[in-house]
Order: C-alpha cells, then sequence, then structure tokens
C-alpha cells in the first residue's frame, strides 16, 4: 500500500497520508507525489476542492522523515537536504496559493513538516485530540515549511515563545496562534468529508463548527508577550531568568534543550518578518536561506544523532553556553544570491 493515497472521489481531489506507524512522517517521495496531485488538479474542471488527511488517530503528520537527510548529511551529501528542502518549500508554497479550497484534518500530532502540508489551506480543522508545535529548534532547525510566517503573525509574541519553547497546541490554542481555523469534533470528520466529495463544497463545515475546549495561551498572552519582547535570544531568556515565575522557568527550561543557535536564528527570523510586509515567499526564503546551511554550519546533523540515531538525548550544541554571537546568526541568514530559493 502507498505511503499516500492520491484518487478523485466526486468532486473532491483526495489526499490521504498513510504511514500511520510513522505518525505520517513526510517522506520525499510523499512530498512530489502530493505536489504533482496539486498540479494536476489545478485546472480540472471535475474537482473542486482537495481535502487532506491521515490515517490512524495518533497523528495527521508528526514531521519530515529525517533520517535519509542525517544519512546524507553525515556523508558530506549536503546537496540532498538542500533538494529536499527547496522541493518541500515549493510545494508549501502551492497549497498556501492555491486557487481552489484546501481542506486538512488535523487530528492528534502535527508538527514540522505536518504543519507545511496541513496549516497552509483554506479551511485547516482540529478536533479533540490535535497536538500542533513547530519543535524545529530541539533538533537544530529552525521552524519552517511556512510556519515562520504563522509565528510572525500570531498575537502579541507569541510566534517567539512557541518557536523557541516547541510548546505544543491544544485545538482552542492552535486556533488562537493562527495555524487552524475551525474545531469540529472528529466523530464529524467522516460525514463530513463524504459530503464535501458530493458537494464540491466546503460550506458544510463552517455549520458543523463548534467552541473548542478551553485553551490557555489567550489567558497567558500578556505575560507572553512581557517575557519575550527582546532585540534577540540573550534578551529574553535574561528577562526569563528575572522573572522567576514557575511559568518563566519552565519556558526556559525547555529552552535550553533546543539549539542555542537554532533559537538565536528563530527569534531573528520572526522579526524580520513581523510587519505588514510578511509574505509567504520571504518566510520560505529565509528559511531556506538557514536550512541550505543547517547539515554543514548548524546543529542539525548532531541533533538528529542524539535524537534519533544514538538516542542519548544529550546533543552537544555548538554555544552551549547559549550566548551565539550575533556574526553566527547572520552567517546563517545571509542571502544564498544564486543558490536562492526558487518558487
Amino acid at each position: 500500500m502507498s505511503d499516500v493515497e492520491i484518487r478523485i472521489l466526486g468532486r473532491a481531489g483526495r489526499i490521504t497520508l498513510n504511514r500511520p506507524k510513522a505518525l505520517n512522517a513526510l517522506t520525499y517521495e510523499m512530498c512530489l507525489a502530493i505536489e504533482n496531485a496539486f498540479d494536476s488538479w489545478r485546472d480540472d474542471a471535475t474537482v473542486d476542492l482537495v481535502v487532506i488527511d491521515a490515517a490512524g488517530d495518533r497523528g495527521f503528520c508528526a514531521g519530515g522523515d529525517i533520517a535519509e537527510l542525517y544519512a546524507q548529511g553525515i556523508k558530506g551529501n549536503y546537496s540532498y537536504g538542500q533538494k529536499f528542502w527547496a522541493d518541500e518549500y515549493r510545494l508549501n508554497h502551492k497549497i498556501y496559493t492555491y486557487a481552489k479550497p484546501v481542506v486538512s484534518f488535523l487530528q492528534g500530532f502535527t508538527m514540522g513538516g505536518g504543519v507545511g502540508i496541513g496549516c497552509h489551506g483554506s479551511r485547516r480543522v482540529v478536533g479533540e485530540s490535535s497536538q500542533i508545535a513547530m519543535p524545529e529548534c530541539g533538533i537544530g532547525l529552525v521552524p519552517d515549511v511556512g510556519g515562520s510566517m504563522i509565528l510572525a503573525r500570531a498575537p502579541g509574541r507569541l510566534g517567539e515563545y512557541l518557536g523557541i519553547t516547541a510548546t505544543r497546541m491544544g485545538p482552542a490554542d492552535a486556533i488562537f496562534a493562527g495555524f487552524a481555523d475551525i474545531y469540529v469534533p472528529e466523530r464529524m470528520w467522516t460525514p463530513l468529508t463524504r459530503e464535501m466529495e458530493e458537494t464540491g463544497s466546503a460550506d458544510g463545515l463552517v455549520v458543523a463548527a463548534q467552541t473548542p475546549p478551553e485553551g490557555w495561551l489567550e489567558g497567558q498572552i500578556e505575560q507572553i508577550t512581557a517575557l519575550f519582547t527582546g532585540e534577540d535570544l540573550r534578551d529574553i531568556v535574561t528577562k526569563l531568568g528575572n522573572d522567576g515565575s514557575d511559568f518563566a522557568m519552565a519556558a526556559l527550561k525547555n529552552i535550553r534543550r533546543n539549539s542555542p543557535l537554532s533559537a538565536a536564528c528563530t527569534v531573528e527570523m520572526i522579526h524580520r518578518l513581523r510587519g505588514p510586509a510578511l509574505t509567504m515567499e520571504k518566510a520560505l526564503d529565509l528559511e531556506y536561506r538557514f536550512t541550505h546551511r543547517a547539515c554543514e554550519h548548524g546543529d542539525f546533523l548532531e541533533g538528529i544523532r542524539a535524537a534519533i540515531i544514538d538516542k542519548d538525548r544529550a546533543p552537544k550544541w555548538q554555544y552551549p553556553s547559549g550566548e551565539v554571537p550575533y556574526a553566527a546568526v547572520t552567517k546563517m541568514l545571509q542571502p544564498l544570491g544564486a543558490q536562492a530559493l526558487k518558487l
């Protein structure tokens, strides 16, 4: 059976991620297959909308399948990862700019690459099991796949908080932060999908939408904004340490698990992107500057070694003190010239 099932049912183009034992982690081949489907349905008059879902109940997509990226990277084949990310980002952009409605059902874990597939469409549906996060700093990357754009648009300084602590969001918090649109109980997803296949319309989702179980981020937004306002990572860490509250100490503990270089670059990226001139194109370009260099100059290979190869959970990060020189940040985020991302 294929890792991704692609077909037309009624009036709907249907994409189902089908690696439930791997929490539907996205492979390079899956990315290319999904992109081909979007391309073929763009001008197909029989397809009125696209519906993306996933097999199993544990996760929509817990991220990208990064084992091969590591295997190639430790051999010095950095071009493999560079091509993977470039092609993945092109797909993310196509989903975001697609002329037809794109509906995604985000059960369980939706993280990293799953955000890129599921959180850029026109109707992003969460249910009671939904857990959405951008945990890339924990493996030496930065929030990417267009996730930096969502973080830069989040209320207050919530983007910095979510980006460098990897905090998981339940359904209400995901809607508040801008990663999802509506809450629909998961028992209703199958009949709603069938209705969309029959009618070619997503209007039934609005009728079915309900108030999600109460989240906590909205009630915490003033404190988050006060603590995560700063020129750089050092400012944020200093504020958290000086505050001393349980919330601040928990956030600081989470930040210190992650790559200091990645966290510093994440803060800088969100600061550069935030504002009225923000576009998906700008976000993806800035993300690609980092990921293009991640294997050779960043902490990515060490992060993967510690997380999934040796599984010792003891990465030896660059700048272990947490003091990241600004020059190191600008080096990772400087323009790529002829190697820049092409969409």
